[in-house]
């Protein structure tokens, strides 16, 4: 049954060490094949890395909430159909929705990255995001200005 509300919100657990629920959903977003505990391992990993780099100050937990904050997008443009024409229609996107692009932009980032191990290659794309660079601030700020392109169309959202 389509849009049927699920109860995953209620049922997702904090991550063990840090007890952070968003946290524990990246952790969920960056597991392949069911391994958690591997996809666990990365995500500390990384927080660890970036501990290293920044000495402590502020801490990887912070860093984490900065760089989602820094790439989650507020416009998208949806394509609609009028009159037999597609459009690239501006407009706004939902928390849930934020998250979960920040989370996908940032792992595909980090994955694009290839020839080191994957724990340093999130921890340098977290780090690059929290200081407002990196490839997903990049797909970012394009989505934005697409958007920005397209806000003649904006009277088409409904």
């Amino acid at each position: 049954m389509a849009g049927r509300i699920t109860k995953s919100e209620e049922q997702l657990k904090p991550d063990p060490k840090f007890k952070d629920k968003v946290l524990s959903r990246f952790i969920n977003c960056i597991m392949q094949d069911g391994k958690k505990s591997v996809a666990q391992r990365v995500v500390y990993d990384a927080f660890d890395e970036i501990e290293k780099r920044t000495k402590g100050k502020p801490e990887a937990i912070e860093i984490f909430h900065m760089a989602l904050d820094n790439v989650r997008p507020s416009v998208e443009v949806r394509s609609k159909r009028v009159g037999g024409t597609n459009y690239q229609v501006p407009m706004q996107v939902n928390k849930k929705r934020q998250q979960s692009l920040a989370f996908r932009w940032i792992i595909t980032a980090a994955r694009a990255d290839r020839g080191k191990p994957m724990a340093q290659r999130l921890a340098r794309e977290l780090l690059d995001a929290s200081k407002g660079e990196g490839k997903a601030m990049n797909t970012r700020d394009q989505t934005h200005r697409m958007a920005e392109a397209n806000k003649a169309f904006a009277h088409f959202a409904w």
